[in-house]
């Protein structure tokens, strides 16, 4: 027997353009038409009603490094973004190379977190990739091919091990592609130097020729329209790359010190003017401190929150008719599911039951209305449209800035599906 409905969005606009109403049931879309009968209902004329995100790149912190993140405040900031699915990313400290590792992330996830989750495996040397793989791991990486944050580099030999062993498993390789340069890195201009645009292209390169066995590749946060030209695999670029740029901060401000680097205004540009190339926007949301920002330029660490403006900020620009919505979908919700080989959330019968509700009225990016337990943004004033609901497995997870904690679900890598 079909489980009974729980919601219903009334008058959504569907890609098509005509209106209807869609039925919500266990947790999928189960009728997409007229509804008459007694379920909740929600009027949704006039508003931007679609799929959820899945954020594939998000550091959530936690341990030794809440005070910066943990899942509960990264989660609760991700579904106030109109995001579901947070794909949480192994340079955790200590990182995830460990089946035991990412079993306990999973636990602390499943035990904290407001929206659906997946983990990635670490990639290093000495990780057991195979046995990640039977833990429940979604992809590899993000790896580095360049240090970062709390990430090590991997080097050439091992990379390619590693992408023939990802290959022979089915699994998708992530991908932190940059070469660093011996320069003083004292500043924002020094930084984008010693992280070049090129070097960056030159990192995609490198691991292209050493992928051999044909590995399934994501390059994250493609910083540079060279970079984004010579890839060959899947491209994600990042709010911060598409909004900022060095000529918006002062060059000493570490607000803005991010790997790869913001780069010109010239740069920024150029991404947008690749946005049909680029498969998905993810936020590489990696909050920290103000405290951890404020220290000399050299000593601060890279990152910048970012899971919750990232949908508001893109639909800020549909509304300014800059970019179209459904290339905004395709780009936060359908392709990095699909690449996650995830179930969507969508308007067809039997899609994930995940939707946003938005106004179309954008409005500047207040800190105070932000909910990163970091406590910052480097888009402060900058137009967004934040959702006014947000509906998580057919239940309402988020309305009018309240929350709905739902039982989230962990979306494991297809090794855990085929081995338990």
């Amino acid at each position: 027997m079909a489980p009974p409905p729980t919601l219903v969005l009334q008058n959504v606009t569907l890609p098509s353009g005509r209106s209807a109403d869609i039925t919500l049931a266990g947790g999928k879309v189960t009728h997409v038409g007229a509804y008459k009968g007694s379920a909740e209902q929600c009027d949704c004329k006039g508003c931007f009603v679609i799929p959820a995100a899945v954020d594939m790149h998000v550091h959530m912190r936690g341990g030794m490094q809440s005070a910066k993140e943990d899942w509960k405040s990264g989660s609760m900031s991700a579904i106030a973004g109109g995001v579901t699915v947070v794909v949480d990313q192994p340079n955790t400290i200590p990182p995830l190379t460990t089946p035991n590792a990412l079993a306990e992330r999973v636990q602390d996830a499943k035990k904290h977190s407001y929206c659906n989750f997946a983990i990635n495996s670490g990639v290093t040397p000495d990780t057991p990739l195979e046995a990640m793989w039977d833990a429940g791991a979604m992809a590899f990486g993000e790896t580095f091919h360049a240090p970062s944050s709390y990430g090590d580099a991997i080097d050439g030999v091992a990379l390619e091990s590693a992408l023939d062993r990802i290959q022979k498993l089915g699994g998708l390789a992530t991908i932190h592609a940059e070469r660093i340069g011996a320069s003083p890195d004292t500043d924002l201009i020094a930084h984008g130097l010693v992280r070049s645009a090129l070097g960056e292209a030159e990192a995609v390169r490198t691991v292209q020729f050493l992928n051999r066995s044909e590995c399934r590749l994501h390059f994250c946060h493609m910083s540079s329209v060279r970079s984004v030209d010579v890839v060959t695999g899947s491209v994600e670029v990042t709010p911060h790359h598409l909004f900022l740029s060095q000529e918006q901060f002062d060059k000493n401000d570490a607000f803005g010190k991010v790997n790869p680097p913001i780069r010109t205004e010239m740069e920024r540009k150029g991404l947008w003017e690749r946005w049909s190339r680029i498969d998905v926007i993810a936020s590489d949301h990696a909050p920290h401190t103000r405290e951890d920002k404020m220290q000399d330029f050299s000593s601060a660490p890279s990152g910048i929150p970012g899971v919750e403006t990232m949908v508001p900020l893109l639909l800020a620009q549909v509304i300014a008719k800059k970019i179209d919505l459904a290339s905004v979908i395709d780009k936060t919700s359908y392709a990095p599911a699909r690449l996650l080989g995830i179930p969507r959330a969508g308007f067809d019968i039997g899609d994930r039951a995940d939707f946003a509700i938005y106004s179309k009225k954008p409005e500047p990016i207040e800190i105070a209305s932000l909910h990163s337990r970091c406590g910052w943004t480097p888009f402060e004033g900058h137009k967004a449209i934040f959702p006014k609901m947000v509906v998580m497995n057919g239940a309402v997870a988020y309305l009018g800035g309240e929350f709905s904690r739902q039982e989230p679900t962990w979306f494991a890598g297809k090794g855990f599906t085929a081995t338990h």
